[in-house]
């Protein structure tokens, strides 16, 4: 918990690429172990499949194929089948979708195909090789419910629901988008992003002290995370919204740098006019 109670923690839900906050629950052992007997019982059920096919090679095939066929069919469906299956469908399994759950990145985006791999292949050994111990004991210490393959992959499971935005999408000033490009996000943490995302959803019900206090609180820290600092005569309100409207726009285009901003502000989204943090001062 941040000053002014902002909160930090992304237990109540997750941040996506977009600094959109998502209501989603993390699943614990319990639902993630009933995903997973769903899917080993698909896979071993393909294994079988692939042995009786064995049988018909090894008749006509020497011994060492019959290895090849054997090695080749296990690593297809121990570590070919969820790794492909979490990049095809975005974090999920068959087990994953009968239980509603899926695999995201810690910042609540997407998984790609490395973090479905790395997961994948850890699986191997903490929960096939270890008939699971080491996993369901990870899991049961970690807050998150994560294993392993989690940490490695820097992944967390997460029981879904609807997505719900807490907010208007961001929108961005002309006159700062060459600013906003040159910006570094790299070390602009998730946990911070969510919780600016959730001050702008909330700062016109707050005080007008309040909302100055919490805003100026945000935008430093914010600013102790990325760079370069503002330009003069920008407000902590105003600093916050552009740097999460720039880390959205970066998500949608795959990280790539471009300086395509609608020339006017949606309705919903450009700032009201209310703003009373006054002009803002990055710290040095």
């Amino acid at each position: 918990m941040s000053d002014h109670g902002v909160r930090h923690s992304a237990g109540d839900g997750l941040v996506t690429g977009d600094a959109v906050v998502v209501d989603l629950r993390l699943a614990k052992v319990p639902s993630r172990s009933l995903a997973f007997l769903i899917d080993i019982t698909l896979q071993l059920l393909a294994l079988g499949a692939l042995v009786f096919l064995l049988g018909v090679v090894a008749s006509v095939a020497d011994d060492v194929l019959a290895l090849v066929f054997i090695f080749v069919a296990t690593l297809a469906v121990f570590v070919g089948y969820p790794a492909t299956m979490e990049t095809l469908t975005r974090g999920r399994t068959v087990g994953k979708l009968a239980l509603g759950l899926r695999a995201v990145r810690s910042d609540g985006g997407a998984i790609r195909f490395r973090h479905a791999l790395v997961r994948a292949l850890v699986a191997v050994v903490e929960i096939y090789l270890c008939f699971g111990a080491i996993a369901v004991i990870t899991s049961l210490l970690s807050p998150e419910g994560k294993r392993v393959g989690d940490y490695l992959a820097g992944t967390v499971v997460v029981r879904e629901r609807a997505p719900q935005t807490s907010s208007a999408p961001l929108w961005l000033p002309t006159s700062l988008q060459p600013w906003a490009a040159t910006l570094d996000l790299v070390r602009l943490q998730p946990a911070t992003a969510l919780s600016a995302r959730q001050f702008l959803a909330r700062a016109s019900t707050l005080t007008a002290a309040a909302r100055t206090s919490i805003g100026h609180s945000l935008a430093s820290e914010i600013a102790s995370q990325v760079s370069p600092p503002p330009p003069t005569g920008v407000s902590a309100e105003l600093f916050i919204t552009v740097v999460l409207a720039e880390r959205g726009r970066r998500a949608q285009a795959g990280q790539s740098v471009s300086t395509s901003w609608p020339a006017t502000p949606s309705a919903a989204g450009a700032p009201d006019g209310s703003d009373t943090n006054g002009e803002f001062t990055a710290p040095a």
